[in-house]
């Protein structure tokens, strides 16, 4: 029978069976992959039926330098000066000229005898050979590295393979995901002859626009199109000035948004076959037994929710609650967690199934007592959620075009039933998850006033959290 536990700050306690070898861990993170695309992708829906998915996983930021800093280090924007994709408090300088690189999972896991393994792709402003150096920079904390800078494209990118530079170009084995996927399979070889613990970190491209698909896969789902929920093309009455006045989608955005919609659907196609090629490599390995197996998005994505059109950077769900599905060790089958998690999680996570001690600085909480099914108390009740806009910079590839909506600062708290923004603009808004699961309507001036304050009082208290202890006792506030 699964164990109660109460959620404070305690000793490591992988779930994996005392005195086996340490756990491996896989985790492959996926670029803007909306939950919607699930559906497309057999591998991980067999993942759902072998593991546990959680239902209620958000990122700090739907944008994705800020997202996957928090990843590596655990902690919210706030915490790392990481909030947005380029400029003084944005990418890869940033997270590395305010010392975030020299402490992440990798580094603690490496230091704790891990070998580490990172492919695809790392944060944005990332180049395989900046100007000047005659080989391509290795963050700290990585034994393997084969990372791209602009590989969006899918193809004709460059690739910082272990220090060397190599160009890779137009031919159907050039394409990432494909290629980064042969590198997943031999470093997961290569690390279980040698019989070490291993954690290994696939960050796809894909499927990030342009939604470039493998060439194998560029003529599947001939007749799909966008998903037709509640929020396509609702009016905005009663949201922020950001979002009220937006008019209708024309025929042509809807047609636009199809067609990127299928592209996506068929770019994660060759994510999913990576996914079966790595667990079959487990098994053909023998270390499956002893592997963890994660899978993830850096942010979600919306497609003509609320007459956008295509990007992120909101609050809403469609943009934050992203899939996080965990297979291996002590991992009971086909089971849901609706406890609210984050991104922030990861690192701690990965740090107790390895059974290394969690720095106090680190603002996340291990999730796995609820990925081995203990029965769990005193869990956090709110995520919270930051944002730096509006994003304006054109070699952002996240940048909307001119005429598209882009949403200003806001903080944000997402508990399981309710959505609050508070907007550097003053405004606000409050949606109730329990009559309004799609988000439409803002009641923040139609609810107790009592209310908004509690709810205002458990954001700035989220907002200004530093460390393990002080993050944990804030997300409890917001019940």
């Amino acid at each position: 029978m699964a164990g109660v536990v109460a959620c404070t700050r305690s000793e490591p306690r992988p779930i994996a069976q005392a005195g086996a070898a340490k756990p491996n861990i896989v985790f492959v993170l996926a670029d803007d992959l909306s939950r919607n695309l699930v559906p497309f992708m057999p591998n991980v829906r067999r993942m759902q039926a072998r593991g546990v998915r959680f239902s209620n996983y958000f990122v700090t930021d739907s944008l994705c330098c800020p997202s996957r800093s928090s990843i590596f280090t655990g902690r919210f924007p706030h915490n790392t000066g990481v909030f947005k994709n380029a400029g003084p408090d944005g990418g890869f300088n940033a997270f590395r000229d305010k010392g975030q690189e020299d402490d992440t999972f990798a580094t603690s896991l490496k230091a704790a005898g891990y070998r580490t393994g990172m492919m695809g792709k790392y944060l944005n402003g990332y180049l395989p050979k900046p100007d000047g150096n005659v080989n391509g920079y290795v963050p700290p904390g990585w034994d393997e590295w084969d990372v791209a800078g602009n590989g969006y494209g899918g193809f004709d990118y460059a690739l910082n393979e272990n220090g060397q530079v190599h160009r890779y170009g137009r031919d159907q084995a050039d394409y990432l995901t494909d290629v980064i996927a042969n590198k997943a399979v031999s470093f997961i070889s290569n690390a279980a002859d040698a019989k070490q613990p291993f954690v290994l970190e696939v960050a796809t491209f894909a499927p990030h626009a342009p939604y470039t698909p493998a060439p194998r896969d560029a003529a599947k789902f001939p007749d799909t199109r966008a998903p037709r929920d509640r929020a396509f093309n609702h009016d905005n009455a009663g949201m922020s000035s950001w979002l009220a006045g937006l008019e209708p989608l024309t025929a042509q955005d809807i047609s636009t948004i199809d067609q990127g919609y299928r592209k996506r659907a068929q770019s994660v196609q060759a994510i999913d076959a990576m996914l079966g090629r790595i667990n079959q490599t487990l098994t053909d390995a023998g270390v499956a037994g002893n592997t963890y197996v994660i899978f993830s998005s850096d942010n979600g994505y919306h497609m003509g929710e609320h007459r956008l059109t295509p990007g992120k950077m909101t609050a809403f769900d469609t943009d934050v609650r992203v899939p996080l599905i965990v297979t291996g060790p002590g991992v009971p089958g086909s089971r849901v967690i609706e406890q609210v998690a984050e991104n922030i999680d990861v690192r701690p996570t990965f740090e107790d199934l390895a059974g290394v001690p969690v720095s106090s600085s680190v603002d996340g909480h291990s999730l796995a007592p609820l990925i081995s099914g203990d029965s769990v108390v005193d869990w956090r009740s709110a995520a919270l959620v930051e944002h730096r806009g509006p994003v304006r910079d054109p070699a952002d590839p996240d940048a909307p075009g001119a005429e598209s909506p882009n949403p200003p600062s806001y903080n944000a708290i997402r508990t399981a039933d309710t959505l609050y923004v508070e907007y550097v603009t003053g405004e606000r808004e409050l949606f109730d998850l329990r009559s309004d699961p799609d988000q439409l309507v803002n009641v923040a001036d139609d609810v107790d006033p009592l209310s908004v304050a509690q709810l205002h009082t458990a954001l700035v208290a989220a907002t200004e959290c530093q460390g393990a202890d002080a993050c944990w006792a804030a997300q409890h506030t917001a019940q």
